[in-house]
């Protein structure tokens, strides 16, 4: 059916135009609904089969309740890209349009200053870009939270500072401003060489009562491909990578990283990234999360 084809493309969930357009009548709508066919989520968006969805499911619903062009922002957009978990009832969505009406469940964000720039889909869900995203972040999380997801940006190599700084130039008066730019003040990189962070890292270890690791250390991997590791704990099955502040937006730098860790993990070990900076002014955070890793890499072994 054809319905049930979209509502698979979008997390389950269709909207009241949507199925106009594949020919459903308002009657024909009702029937369904009174049949269990189809269940209303928000006023025009219906789940389709049955009413439970996936987080995902709840945020391209949200999406659809707000207009075709609504995209996912804010603190739901940073658990979308993976930069802070977002497990609230209500969802964030913004509109460039002030007139937006208010639903249920849904934290409506009318935004003058937001442009087609700022919006792109990921994995098949409307919402800001990793820039934009950061810019309203600031707006209504408190400035760690910000320093946090930033930092997870720049780890997960979807951060890019001329992006960024593309963005606070539209921002045109949005209160986000400020603490954004007093957040990327505070991010520039150490002044440290690679073998410097070596060895703070290693001190962080013996801190930690950790075995010392093989230190660049190159590995093949089954197929015969050579991989040097930063850190190597060989018999625990975790490899470590540190990282340098940068405009780490490259679709090439991106994929090659994540197609390395999948490769790590086919191999039976488990990728850890942290960057320079984290090593250096938040050591007490990579030591507990080595060790708590470490730890529970051992335990699993037995």
């Amino acid at each position: 059916m054809v319905i049930a084809r979209v509502a698979e493309r979008q997390y389950g969930v269709v909207s009241l135009t949507q199925l106009k357009r594949l020919g459903l009548s308002a009657s024909g709508v009702r029937s369904r609904a009174a049949a269990g066919r189809l269940h209303r989520i928000h006023r025009g968006v219906y789940a389709v089969g049955h009413p439970r969805l996936t987080r995902s499911g709840r945020w391209m619903a949200a999406v659809l309740a707000c207009g075709p062009h609504a995209t996912l922002s804010h603190r739901s957009a940073a658990g979308l890209w993976g930069l802070r978990p977002d497990n609230r009832a209500r969802t964030d969505v913004s509109v460039p349009r002030p007139s937006a009406r208010a639903r249920p469940g849904i934290e409506v964000h009318r935004s003058a200053t937001l442009t087609a720039a700022d919006v792109t889909i990921r994995d098949g869900i409307p919402c800001t870009t990793v820039a934009r995203t950061l810019l309203d972040l600031a707006e209504v999380v408190a400035r760690r939270e910000v320093e946090r997801a930033l930092g997870q940006a720049e780890v997960a190599h979807v951060f890019d500072l001329s992006a960024v700084e593309d963005v606070l130039g539209r921002a045109n008066g949005h209160r986000g401003v400020g603490v954004l730019r007093a957040v990327l003040a505070s991010f520039d990189e150490p002044r440290i060489t690679a073998s410097e962070t070596e060895e703070r890292f290693l001190t962080l270890c013996r801190a930690a009562s950790l075995p010392s690791p093989e230190v660049n250390v190159w590995f093949t991997l089954d197929d015969g491909t050579p991989i040097k590791i930063d850190f190597l704990w060989r018999r625990r099955g975790l490899a470590i990578e540190t990282d340098a502040f940068g405009t780490h937006g490259s679709r090439r730098a991106f994929e090659s990283d994540r197609f390395r860790d999948q490769r790590l993990r086919l191999a039976g070990f488990e990728p850890l990234r942290f960057t320079r900076r984290q090593i250096v002014r938040e050591p007490a955070w990579v030591q507990e999360t080595v060790a708590t890793l470490y730890a529970r890499l051992a335990r699993a072994a037995r």
